[in-house]
């Protein structure tokens, strides 16, 4: 007996009537229908038929995860530390931003140690080997192999026995038992499903890569997330060189650190010191703009706000921002406009983090009011200064975690001047040439670069 369900591709809800609103994400005409079949022996005798058994958690290992490198640092580093064995990671991101590119790569370091299996179901083999020439990849160790049928794969997986399985894309792939096209939700979950048992029961590590574009493909990663170890997403333009990957989910690690890249002529090279990279071509004495000091996971990220305050060319003013929670700006002008004495209700206001960098946390919020107060001013900000705090309603400067790490890489980057919270100047040790202004509110700090 057939039964019809719906999915929603942003989140992977289930749902036996189609709605034009997932009733779980509130996403709207994201629900596709998918067939499968229905047991006809009931509940009882499938579970009748296996034996199952608990285990005594004290009964079982405790033996840590086995880790390894994959040759890139940054990767590692959004990994937690390395790739772990027999696990499944899955690759998003927009099409042409370098996810093939990277997977491929890492075949050159994989190789030395380990078997490698690279399936892909978009390229030929020829086409790869072309790449893998571009990318200088030329290890014995790498299999390739052009295929989109599931069951063919895993035949090639029995015969080479490979310790690392790339897949590109898991949106080709399908399998003769299931219903639907390539890329459906119902092919996708269960390819995905095959690809995590095989990782678990043979100990090989899976990569697979999936797509995700601007319509808000039928069977993206999101459906996936939460079958899988891993979670990567690669952001970035793709007329811009500069690339960013971030762990969306991780069983075996945090989820907040990030890996830079730099898109060239032969693929991506790591960044190594992504606040040099993201403060650079930054405009001398130009108003409306701060730089700031984030922390991504366990590292401090130097980034530029930009902040552009024009009368309003409508009755109703604009807001905008890009990067910067669009929430958080838009309270930022109301306490800059009530505590600060800034008149911005009628001035349309934009903030954009250079860089393609997401600033998430609070501490951003300084750098934002001091961006904002100088362009609406129209007098820069000292070249050398950099603001670190959280702003609260009151218009009060208040604490933020990890101040002397991010003061350190305010530091290093040849900073003098940085505006900070008053009453945590005290629990930082000195840096020399870099000299702390403490305030307590967003008047005193408006006053450091001139303005009442």
């Amino acid at each position: 007996m057939k039964k019809t369900v719906y999915f929603c591709t942003e989140c992977g809800n289930e749902s036996p009537k189609w709605a034009g609103k997932c009733p779980s994400c509130g996403a709207w005409n994201c629900m596709v229908e998918q067939r499968f079949e229905k047991n006809s022996s009931g509940a009882k005798n499938a579970v009748a038929a296996r034996n199952v058994k608990a285990l005594s958690i004290t009964a079982l290992d405790t033996l840590e995860e086995i880790r390894f490198s994959t040759g890139m640092g940054e990767l590692d580093r959004v990994l937690g530390g390395g790739a772990v064995k027999g696990s499944l990671v899955l690759v998003g991101g927009a099409p042409g931003i370098g996810k093939s590119t990277l997977m491929l790569q890492i075949c050159q370091a994989l190789g030395e140690k380990c078997k490698v299996l690279y399936v892909s179901g978009e390229e030929s083999t020829h086409q790869i080997k072309m790449r893998a020439q571009r990318l200088q990849v030329d290890t014995k160790n790498l299999f390739v192999l052009s295929e989109t049928r599931l069951s063919d794969v895993l035949e090639c997986v029995d015969t080479e026995q490979p310790d690392v399985l790339i897949v590109d894309s898991i949106q080709t792939l399908y399998n003769d038992e299931a219903d639907g096209i390539p890329g459906g939700v119902g092919q996708v979950k269960h390819c995905t499903m095959t690809l995590m048992q095989l990782a678990k029961s043979r100990d090989v590590t899976v990569f697979v890569i999936g797509h995700v574009n601007k319509e808000g493909a039928i069977a993206g990663p999101k459906v996936l997330e939460h079958m899988v170890d891993c979670v990567l997403y690669f952001e970035g333009d793709q007329h811009m060189s500069y690339r960013i990957l971030r762990a969306a989910k991780n069983r075996f690690g945090a989820t907040n650190e990030i890996g830079v890249f730099e898109m060239i002529d032969k693929g991506l090279k790591e960044v190594e010191n992504p606040s040099e990279m993201l403060l650079s071509g930054r405009p001398v004495d130009a108003p409306g703009t701060c730089v700031t000091c984030a922390m991504e996971g366990a590292r401090p990220v130097l980034a530029e706000v930009q902040a552009l305050v024009a009368s309003a060319s409508a009755n109703k003013p604009l807001r905008s921002s890009n990067g910067f929670d669009y929430q958080r700006a838009s309270m930022l002008l109301a306490v800059l406009e009530k505590r600060g004495s800034l008149k911005l209700s009628q001035c349309d206001a934009y903030i954009n983090i250079i860089g393609g960098l997401t600033l998430e946390e609070p501490a951003a919020d300084l750098a934002a009011v001091v961006a904002l107060a100088s362009s609406y001013l129209d007098k820069p900000v000292p070249n050398d200064m950099a603001a670190i705090g959280e702003i609260g309603l009151s218009g009060e400067v208040r604490s933020i975690t990890h101040l002397e790490q991010r003061l350190s890489e305010v530091h290093r980057l040849g900073f003098t001047k940085c505006i900070v919270p008053a009453h945590r100047v005290g629990e930082v040790r000195d840096f020399p040439g870099l000299t702390l202004i403490p305030v307590e509110n967003i008047r005193q700090a408006l006053r450091v670069f001139g303005n009442n």
